[in-house]
């Protein structure tokens, strides 16, 4: 994904330009029935070499420095916008590559915008071709509830002494470091063998339990890029390893997708590429 800009909206007109995100100019798609945010005007496609922009002229007032922070920190007006502004990038991607934009990406003109674009256009081009015929993947592994604790039976009996005390509280601890090791190495072993399928595979911050509604550890939380012809691979690997005894006794598999892929579409993530292919 690219860099947010931040331009003040053209109070003259009364809309500025909402850029959503950029395609291939000859595989756009048909964006009649996409109606981007709420009170804008026609989602529409601006020409920028061999690129396709997808913008929207929106209200100038709604997209006001003064006033579009305000917006977003109502979670509810947040939340309309980014679904506003994920069905624009879903509609597109149904039918071509799509690097997405940040949400609220902003220019004062077409003009602005499409040179923005083709300033970049070589490193949209590069990403989009990675990104052609594939999608994103989620993989998540969770602790499995009740996972078996290591063998400790003296632990069970009274302490009789201060030492004895001490001793079990040691002994309760290294049971839950050698448990939490376990479950590690389960996720890593999950991990390994999925990004065999996937041409990119990136670990992604694991989600918080508590937003979860409380459900179990998350231990793993990786996306994948996968060609468009192995995701039954992946589906079949994933139910492959959950029925392993060996992984199901300390972890839970779940596969999420196929989805948009904003976790592979950003330009520097080609740029590091390129250095690193420059090295080799």
């Amino acid at each position: 994904m690219t860099e947010p800009t931040a331009h003040r909206p053209d109070d003259q007109s009364g809309s500025t330009v909402c850029v959503f995100a950029v395609c291939p100019a000859s595989a756009a798609p048909v964006l009649s029935g996409v109606a981007g945010h709420t009170g804008g005007g026609p989602v529409r496609l601006l020409t920028a070499g061999p690129l396709a922009v997808v913008a929207q002229n929106v209200p100038a007032a709604d997209f006001a420095p003064e006033t579009l922070p305000e917006r977003l920190g109502d979670p509810a007006e947040l939340e309309r916008c980014a679904r506003d502004h994920h069905a624009v990038i879903t509609a597109v991607a149904r039918t071509a590559p799509v690097v997405p934009f940040p949400l609220a990406t902003l220019y004062l003109s077409d003009e602005r915008a499409v040179a923005a674009v083709a300033e970049r256009a070589r490193g949209f081009v590069r990403v989009l071709d990675r990104l052609r015929h594939r999608t994103e993947w989620g993989v998540k592994v969770t602790a499995a509830p009740g996972a078996p604790a290591p063998a400790a039976p003296e632990l069970a009996a009274a302490p009789a002494d201060g030492r004895a005390y001490l001793a079990r509280v040691r002994g309760r601890q290294q049971e839950r470091e050698e448990r939490q090791e376990v479950a590690w190495r389960t996720a890593e072993r999950v991990y390994a063998a999925v990004r065999r399928t996937a041409v990119a595979a990136r670990r992604l911050r694991p989600q918080d339990p508590v937003l979860g509604g409380g459900g179990p550890r998350q231990l793993l939380n990786a996306a994948l890029l996968l060609d468009h012809h192995r995701a039954a691979e992946l589906r079949e690997l994933a139910g492959t390893l959950a029925a392993d005894p060996a992984i199901a006794r300390h972890a839970r598999i779940e596969v999420t997708g196929p989805w948009v892929p904003y976790s592979f579409a950003r330009l520097d993530q080609c740029d590091e590429e390129e250095r690193a292919d420059a090295v080799l």
